[in-house]
């Protein structure tokens, strides 16, 4: 396994929000569906590794960029049936391995 820094994860993690701060369009259905996770995971990731220095609310809106209701007011879709299951299924998968 390749080894890398804490500030090199750190600065792809922050790449990262800054990507999913502009691609609105990138639902979180979509995300869970595809990947097994969407930006209300990695701020709830991001709550988790601050140690109590986050609230689960915090880490959401530093992943949003805005606090939740917001940006789910102004970007959130409704997910369609197609997007629902897959993400169903991607949780299961999840669960499958451990994750």
């Amino acid at each position: 396994m390749v080894e890398y820094s804490d500030a090199a994860a750190a600065a792809a993690f922050r790449r990262l929000v800054r990507h999913l701060q502009a691609r609105t369009d990138a639902q979180n259905a979509d995300l869970m569906g595809l990947a097994g996770f969407c930006r209300n995971c990695l701020g709830d990731w991001l709550a988790e590794a601050s140690e109590g220095a986050l609230s689960k609310e915090q880490g959401r809106e530093a992943v949003y960029g805005m606090p939740y209701a917001e940006w789910k007011a102004k970007h959130q879709g409704s997910a369609t049936p197609e997007q629902l299951a897959r993400m169903d299924e991607s949780v299961a998968r999840n669960r499958a391995l451990g994750l």
